[in-house]
């Protein structure tokens, strides 16, 4: 069974992370991290992780919201790699459009107001 694929590319560059939208490239969300080194990044379980500058990052893949960082504290700010044990790198396309649903109609009541 081929598995869905997710709708967004996460690109980690000069200490950002930037999704863009795989049909089209348009940028869907852009979060600067730290410093202006190269960033690591994994999708595991449907959740972002990313690593910029010695310090790991935990990123909301349909928004980009930083909800954990540690700074490896006496670690130094060399490149950190990433390994889980998750047992899937994909989001649920269910879990995917209910989400982006909920944002363009919290958008559109936003708009109305």
């Amino acid at each position: 069974m081929q598995q869905p694929r997710y709708p967004v590319v996460f690109i980690g560059v000069k200490g950002t992370v930037v999704a863009l939208d795989r049909a089209t490239g348009r940028e869907v969300w852009r979060t600067p991290l730290k410093g202006s080194e190269f960033v690591n990044l994994v999708l595991d379980d449907g959740v972002l992780y990313a690593t910029a500058r010695g310090e790991v990052f935990c990123l909301d893949p349909a928004t980009g919201r930083v909800c954990w960082n540690n700074p490896l504290r006496g670690l130094g700010w060399g490149l950190v790699s990433i390994a889980t044990a998750g047992s899937s790198s994909v989001v649920p396309m269910a879990q995917i459009h209910a989400e982006e649903a909920a944002r363009r109609a919290a958008a559109a009541n936003q708009a109305a107001m």
